[in-house]
Order: structure tokens, then C-alpha cells, then sequence
């Protein structure tokens, strides 16, 4: 799509952890996922895991509780999963709910071994991307990661195929316990992020939407790359990144909300809210 068209066109909604809205029991769910597929949103965003049998599952966090202990996902085989999460959704299945249905917003949290990026067609991160677009399509999927290397990774594979998928670099990851000088570097490198941007080779610029108004909205509108903003949830920020131009794509926690001011927004009617 040109950039005069992405200015024109409406903004996408992206029902953020399949829109479980409030409720973080209901995350990546499939009661959350049919409910925000039954809203008519176009995308639905979801965390993507990869367990020690190479499982890939829908799950945000990298470690559960598992007998008073916290356990890395990567050290647990999905039948030890189970017996915490016994409603786990795997990869595949939540593929093939969507097909046909709404796109699929997959947001991989894991990475491959430094070694394995040599040789980027053999990463876990592309054999996710590769069955996600043999299933949906390549136009019926954007990944997204917080990492440049499984970024370039995705984006090289992609290339060698002929296959026009969206590939996007997150801007926005806590900092939280980190280092003062690290906490910094990092989010300068988000402030300002062409090296990384162009380094990762990411065709999607993707940032938590307080980043995007300090400049990567601007930085991309620029640049004539689409924007992906997260996560935006109240009536007035969705008022500001819904208006056609601002973004391509915005995930939210209240679909029906971004959904409303979209496409009505007229004062005196009942605000719709997911589920909580």
C-alpha cells in the first residue's frame, strides 16, 4: 500500500492477547479470541512461546509456577505445561481458528540459540512465521518480536521465498530491573531507532504508543513505513490513533472500544467494553 493510501484508509484494530480486555485469565484464550473475531476486528495479536519439545504455545509470560517454583517455559514439554495450564492453546490450533476469519498478529516471545541466526531458514522464529503463512496466507499475517536478530532472521527467509510479509521490530520493552546506563541505551536506541530499524531490516515500525508520539510516528510516516502502535485502550487515545494517517494498525485490550470510535464515535451512545 502507498503512503497516500495508508493516510486514507482506516486505521486496523488488533485485539491484543486474543482481547482478553481486563481479564488476564482470559489471555490468549479461545473464548477471548472467538469473542474478539465475533467483534469484526481484523487482526487478533497473540503470544507465542516455545517449550523444551519445541511446542509452541499461547502464553506471555516465560516462566510458570511449578511446585513453588518458577520454571522457564524452555526447560518444561508441553504435558509438564499442562498440568498448570491444562487449557494452553497450541500454535497451530489457534491458526486454524482464525483461518478465514481475521488476520493473525503473531508476537513471538522466544528466541534461537546466537549460533542458529548463520543460517536464518533454520531458526524457530521462521519455522513459526513459514506455518503461520502456509495456513493464513502471507497476507493474513504480521510477526512482530522485540528482537532485531529474529526480526532479520524472519525478514531474510522472507525475501529468499518472494513472500511480501510484514515483519516488525517492538519498540517499547520494559526496562525494569535493569541497569541505569542499560535502561538508558535502550530506550535511546527506541527514541531514535533507524540503526536498529535498518539493521533488523524490519518493514513494519512497531512501538508502544507513548514511544510513538516522542517521534517514531514521525520517524515512520517519514520513512513511508507502516506504524503499528500498542497498546492502546482509552476512548481518548484510541480517538487520536484511530484518526485515518496516524497509524496502520493498533492493537488494543478493548476492541469493541477502538472498534466504536472508528467506525461510529457519535456522542450519547453506550461505550462497548470486552469482557472482564
Amino acid at each position: 500500500m502507498s503512503r497516500r493510501s495508508r493516510e486514507r484508509a482506516p486505521v486496523l484494530v488488533s485485539a491484543h492477547r486474543c482481547g482478553a480486555g481486563t481479564d488476564r485469565s482470559r489471555e490468549n484464550s479461545r473464548a477471548a479470541l472467538d469473542e474478539a473475531v465475533g467483534l469484526g476486528v481484523e487482526y487478533v495479536e497473540f503470544d507465542v512461546q516455545r517449550l523444551a519439545c519445541g511446542s509452541l504455545v499461547l502464553l506471555h509470560d516465560d516462566e510458570v509456577e511449578l511446585e513453588g517454583r518458577r520454571v522457564p517455559l524452555d526447560r518444561l514439554t508441553l504435558a509438564e505445561l499442562r498440568r498448570v495450564h491444562p487449557d494452553v492453546l497450541g500454535y497451530e490450533e489457534v491458526l486454524r481458528a482464525l483461518a478465514g476469519r481475521a488476520r493473525a498478529h503473531v508476537d513471538l516471545k522466544f528466541t534461537s540459540p546466537p549460533a542458529a541466526y548463520a543460517v536464518p531458514s533454520g531458526t524457530h522464529e521462521v519455522a513459526a512465521a513459514r506455518r503461520a503463512v502456509e495456513l493464513l496466507g502471507v497476507d493474513a499475517v504480521v510477526v512482530t518480536t522485540l528482537e532485531d536478530d529474529s526480526v532479520r532472521a524472519v525478514r531474510d527467509w522472507a525475501d529468499a521465498e518472494g513472500l511480501d510479509l510484514l515483519v516488525g521490530l517492538s519498540l517499547g520493552r520494559s526496562v525494569r530491573g535493569l541497569p541505569v546506563v542499560r535502561q538508558v541505551r535502550t530506550r535511546w536506541s527506541e527514541l531514535r531507532p533507524h540503526l536498529r530499524l535498518t539493521g533488523s531490516r524490519a518493514n513494519l515500525v512497531v512501538a508502544k504508543h507513548t514511544l510513538a508520539r516522542l517521534g517514531v510516528a514521525a520517524y515512520a510516516r517519514r520513512r513511508g513505513l507502516p506504524l503499528l502502535v500498542w497498546t492502546v485502550d482509552t476512548e481518548r487515545s484510541l480517538r487520536y490513533w484511530m484518526r485515518p494517517g496516524r497509524a496502520w494498525l493498533v492493537t488494543s485490550n478493548q476492541p469493541a472500544l477502538a472498534l466504536w470510535v472508528r467506525d461510529t464515535g457519535r456522542e450519547g451512545l453506550d461505550v462497548p467494553r470486552m469482557s472482564a
